[in-house]
């Protein structure tokens, strides 16, 4: 005599399945307002330029590290251990991380482009992101 498989399903014992919504309930969809908050398509221009230089040359370096180390071991010319590579390595990718935020908060938000470096930027910067979360969490309560 064979056994019977016994399917259950995926609801906890006794639970109802919800009824389907009747048409004339349901709601319609909300309009997307666009912010007057939203960043400005220049200023995200210089942002993302920033963040790819501060951001992409680590990453980049942090990467090769791997393959000039292969090369230099593999050719006998450097005896490197492999705790060597990973920790400048990481370095690299911390310098990456650094260079995210940096690139975001350096970028001008005025008509011009500001200077090279932007480091004049930085601390208007952080208070409009503190404003931002402050009207943020204002709204949430």
């Amino acid at each position: 005599m064979a056994d019977t498989i016994n399917t259950k399903s995926f609801k906890p014992e006794g639970q109802v399945s919800a009824k389907k919504k009747d048409s004339s309930t349901k709601s319609k969809p909300k309009k997307i307002k666009k912010r007057d908050s939203a960043i400005p398509q220049p200023v995200a221009n210089r942002m993302a330029r920033r963040v790819a230089l501060t951001t992409g040359l680590p990453t980049i370096c942090g990467m090769s590290i791997f393959v000039i180390s292969y090369l230099l071991i593999t050719r006998d010319i450097l005896d490197i251990p492999p705790a060597a590579t990973l920790l400048v390595s990481a370095l690299f990718f911390l310098v990456g991380l650094v260079g995210l935020s940096y690139g975001i908060l350096s970028a001008s938000w005025e008509d011009s482009p500001g200077t090279f470096l932007g480091t004049e930027n930085i601390k208007p910067n952080i208070s409009r992101v503190r404003s931002a979360f402050a009207a943020l969490n204002k709204q949430d309560n």
